[in-house]
């Protein structure tokens, strides 16, 4: 779902060919956008009216595709942003995503977005912790790993709380 979030992020700035619509949409995770997936993405989008596309001809070069932003692939981006689906909770750039729109959204968005990525990082804390109950003393470097995934979520759960008080504010 992250690229459709990206893809519509982009062309509500105005339309955009494909190859440009690509190069803008910075993603923060490692992996790059790339062709096997913005152009599935647009067509999806397209179908569902959330955007159109027009030729545009050009003199001696091959035609591109233009894409632009209906008004029903704008309450699609904010549908999207607005919603955390628990399939998608652990997944750290789908929730990084949607709090980089939390200008945009309101406090409830907000609120429900924050308590989907806490009842997944809660699961993994009992999780590991529980592994961790049961760990064989003899394998240290598996429960030194333990141990750090428990910090890093014990962390994030912090953050959430952090940024919890700070969604509040409208």
């Amino acid at each position: 779902m992250t690229i459709e979030i990206y893809a519509l992020s982009v062309l509500r700035r105005g339309p955009v060919h494909g190859y440009e619509l690509k190069r803008r949409v910075q993603r923060p995770s490692i992996a790059a956008v790339n062709n096997n997936s913005l152009y599935p993405a647009l067509r999806r989008l397209e179908q569902s009216g959330a955007v159109t596309k027009t030729v545009e001809l050009q003199e001696g070069r091959p035609a591109r595709n233009v894409y632009a932003l209906t008004p029903r692939g704008r309450e699609l981006l904010t549908e999207l942003v607005s919603t955390l689906p628990p399939d998608l909770a652990s997944d750290d750039e789908e929730f990084l995503l949607r709090v980089s729109f939390f200008d945009e959204l309101a406090v409830p968005a907000r609120r429900a977005v924050l308590r989907a990525r806490q009842d997944v990082v809660e699961a993994a804390l009992a999780q590991v912790r529980s592994l961790l109950a049961d760990a064989d003393p003899a394998r240290s470097w598996r429960r030194r790993a333990q141990e750090q995934l428990v910090e890093r979520l014990e962390q994030e759960l912090l953050w959430i709380e952090a940024l919890r008080g700070e969604a509040e504010q409208p």
